[in-house]
């Protein structure tokens, strides 16, 4: 067979034009590789959020950036997913959430929690123990029994025997929705933001449950998502 012989000059035409088309590619499309989530979550967003409280608000002398920051040293990976844009509706993602279950980071534990019952009996790996409300606590309000000792084993922390430590610790506080975010949420955050509602809330107020606060979460998410300057996406509802 004939050997097809490839001038040098051409040859180095190619590399050029390769070269400059990876470029603006990445230039598109920029790696979130390098993204500091810090300098997206600033002062001002954050403040922004927890500002709306009241200054009654127990969560007001709980919740703050720098233990949102601390806690995020364990879950590096979060806010780094597709381009930067991505990064950005992640961010937007997780704090329209952490707004509307917190109210604006008001609430550490929920209303009228220990009046509820969150004990999953059936779940015999982690089961509950006397005297102890697996009710929500925390940013995304974490709830019951499997999560805690899920969390609890993850973190490095009595989840079970000592569910009250994520609304004593704000950094514990932070890793809990944090773990729960990229274990439950995470995976499916490429579908939309209505695929982030259903992860979290989605028996209740999916497929009709409950339009109003659907809609409350999608209008703190868009909101987020204009103050980061990114398009909110499609599949915004569930």
């Amino acid at each position: 067979m004939a050997q097809i012989i490839v001038p040098s000059n051409i040859f180095l035409t190619l590399i050029i034009v390769a070269a400059a088309v990876a470029g603006y590619v990445e230039a598109q499309n920029p790696s979130t590789s390098e993204v500091s989530v810090a300098d997206i979550v600033t002062p001002e967003f954050f403040n922004g959020i927890i500002g709306q409280a009241e200054a009654s608000c127990a969560g007001k002398n709980f919740y703050s950036r720098a233990t949102f920051l601390e806690a995020l040293k364990s879950y590096d990976q979060f806010g780094k997913i597709g381009s930067i844009d991505d990064s950005k509706r992640e961010i937007a993602a997780f704090f329209a959430h952490v707004t509307h279950e917190t109210f604006h980071f008001c609430y550490i534990e929920e209303i009228d929690g220990p009046s509820k019952d969150y004990c999953d009996e059936s779940n015999t790996q982690y089961p509950c123990k006397p005297n102890k409300g697996y009710y929500g606590r925390g940013p995304i309000q974490l709830s019951w029994n499997p999560n805690y000792g899920r969390a609890g084993e993850s973190i490095g922390f009595d989840g079970l025997n000592s569910p009250e430590t994520v609304a004593n610790d704000p950094i514990i506080a932070f890793k809990t929705a944090l773990w729960y975010w990229m274990n439950s949420v995470r995976p499916v955050i490429g579908e939309g933001f209505g695929a982030t509602i259903r992860a979290i809330n989605g028996a209740l107020e999916c497929d009709g449950g409950n339009p109003a606060t659907v809609q409350k979460r999608v209008e703190y998410f868009t909101e987020y998502c204009n103050q980061l300057g990114v398009a909110p996406g499609d599949n915004l509802t569930c």
